[in-house]
Order: C-alpha cells, then structure tokens, then sequence
C-alpha cells in the first residue's frame, strides 16, 4: 500500500536524512585517524580486492574495447575536437553510440 505524503511529512523526512548525514559524517571524521579503525578498514577492502579481483578482471576484458574507445573520445572532448574523432573514427563512435554514449554531446544517452 503506498502512502502519500504531503508537504510537511516531505519537509520533516528531508531534514531527518540530512541531520544523519552530518551526523555519520562527523563519527566518521572523527574515526578516520585512529589506528584501529585504520587497521580494519584496510583489510576489510583488501578482503574484498582479493574476493573480487577475478570478476574485475573479466569484466575489464569484456569491456576492453568499449573502456579504449571512450578514453580516446574523452581525450579528443577534453580538446574540443569532437568533429575530428567522428571524422576519423566512425567505428568507435558506433561503439560508443551502442553503449550509449551521445557523441553529438559528449554525454550518455538518457542522463539529464
């Protein structure tokens, strides 16, 4: 069953997210130095590296040539020669295009 929210109920919702927000933030600020903390945090995200470094890898393989293609085109955007890619790259900007990237803009397709 949904519920509907008027003004307030938005207003009082919005105003607790951000009183929690500033609140973790500061707990974290204040924990990020100690050592302890240092400590685990490093070896919960080595676990994790070592827990996932083979799906990583096999999805940088997969998406190998789609990740080259947009380092290139983000080299020639970042130089303003959007029209010079197109011109002598149309294959990659096919690829691009079929993973959603607007070469016209520079952006992804569908974002605001």
């Amino acid at each position: 069953m949904t519920e509907i929210y008027d003004n307030e109920k938005i207003q009082k919702i919005i105003t607790l997210y951000k009183k929690n927000r500033a609140r973790d933030k500061a707990k974290y600020e204040r924990k990020k130095t100690d050592p302890d903390f240092m400590s685990s945090n490093r070896a919960r995200a080595k676990a994790h590296y070592d827990a996932n470094k083979e799906s990583k890898a096999s999805k940088y393989e997969n998406n190998k040539e789609y990740l080259k293609n947009k380092s290139l085109f983000n080299y020639y955007k970042s130089n303003g020669r959007i029209k010079e890619f197109q011109e002598k790259y149309p294959e990659k900007c096919e690829c691009l295009s079929n993973h959603g990237v607007s070469i016209s803009t520079g952006g992804i397709i569908g974002s605001a």
